[in-house]
């Protein structure tokens, strides 16, 4: 039996010896754009993917959406009895539109990998394809059976793919999500803030400004005191935010505005503060007479919370993390993930993709020098021992 640090090292020189290889994946795959809104460009990375996984020995199935591109299901073609299975879990699509590529594309400068979804997780997609290509060449088999999932929806909600991957987390004995981590030495992330949107729609009536403007009743006025309510409910110490980001109303400068509209974004970094905000939000009353007002939403995400099972697999992380000289650190994310999801029924670490930046943003980039690192970490997370489900 060999220590962990000895099972370390061999991981490392594996994948060293395979870094053309896993950069060369990785063009590919940032070069084969997969905006969330272009079903056929999704299919056309998850048929890769798919083909790549079969060839690995996995059975992979390109399950279609309706909307989507759907997702990726794949486990290995001879899977062992009774063995408890792990999640690695991803998303293929991208914020940017087709074409991007001719704009910002890939290249390698200061020892780093530029390109428009590289960050924002094609590298972390490339660690889940050589992690379990390590453990195979290194004959290694772990006590956890892996099983990949890889989403074409996550940028806009996951709202196709959740029910699937709710199935899945429900059976599984823990799950790594492999979004990018928190700053450039890779923060991972053991927590995050839920996520909600909420629209107000406000029905005032209409009338000529100048000729009969007490026959009015002016929906932007009504929904201008809403919004002060509404920022009264920011309590950043507690980690709740309510940011009334989009307004909207009225038809013309000489009419009393009978509509008006406002989309809340909703963070919150506890599922009751989630319940508590929904409430408050929801039980808002017209000041104005005559008004009618529609509330409309709630808690898409819920938070990924500091869980007992989330600490104890962010323990055992760090300390595999020892065993590659890695002095690993955690951190709480203010967006939400797949993470969200799992957590709730499984234990869960996030942030295990390549440390970078400029995610969504034209700067977007991974450390090319830490790509073999957090490939290693990953491969190293698939080893450990089941965790006891009733933590």
């Amino acid at each position: 039996m060999k220590s962990p640090e000895k099972i370390a090292a061999l991981t490392k020189e594996y994948l060293l010896t395979r870094k053309e290889d896993i950069i060369l994946f990785l063009n590919e795959l940032v070069s084969i754009e997969s905006p969330s809104d272009k079903i056929n460009s999704q299919h056309q990375i998850l048929a890769y993917l798919r083909d790549r996984f079969n060839a690995m020995g996995y059975l992979a199935i390109h399950m279609y959406g309706k909307n989507t591109g759907g997702y990726l299901y794949a486990r290995p073609k001879n899977r062992k009895k009774h063995l408890p299975h792990q999640l690695l879990i991803g998303h293929c699509d991208t914020v940017w539109p087709l074409g991007t590529i001719d704009k910002m594309p890939l290249s390698y400068i200061e020892g780093k990998i530029k390109g428009p979804g590289v960050y924002d997780m094609k590298a972390g997609i490339t660690q889940i394809i050589f992690s379990l290509m390590a453990i195979r060449d290194m004959n290694i088999i772990p006590k956890v059976e892996p099983v990949v999932f890889i989403n074409s929806d996550e940028e806009t909600g996951s709202r196709e793919s959740t029910n699937a991957l709710k199935r899945l987390a429900k059976l599984a004995n823990r799950a790594y999500v492999l979004e990018p981590p928190l700053g450039l030495n890779g923060k991972l992330k053991t927590a995050r803030k839920g996520l909600g949107r909420f629209t107000i729609t406000v029905r005032g009536k209409a009338a000529h400004a100048g000729l009969d403007p007490t026959k009015g009743v002016n929906a932007i006025v009504e929904l201008s005191q809403q919004v002060q309510r509404l920022y009264a409910m920011n309590d950043l110490d507690k980690g709740i935010s309510v940011n009334i980001g989009m307004i909207e109303g009225g038809i013309s400068p000489n009419v009393i505005a009978p509509l008006s509209k406002a989309v809340i974004d909703v963070r919150v970094l506890k599922e009751a503060d989630g319940d508590m905000i929904t409430k408050k939000i929801k039980s808002l009353k017209p000041i104005h007479n005559d008004v009618v007002m529609e509330i409309e939403g709630g808690i898409g995400r819920p938070p990924m919370e500091k869980t007992p099972r989330n600490q104890l697999l962010w323990k055992m992380a760090k300390k595999q993390g020892q065993h590659l000289g890695l002095d690993l650190e955690e951190a709480t994310a203010g967006g939400g993930s797949d993470g969200n999801t799992t957590s709730l029924y499984t234990a869960t670490l996030d942030g295990l993709g390549t440390p970078g930046d400029g995610a969504h943003a034209a700067h977007e980039y991974i450390l090319q020098n830490k790509l073999i690192e957090r490939t290693a970490l990953l491969t190293l997370l698939l080893l450990l021992e089941p965790l006891n489900k009733k933590t």
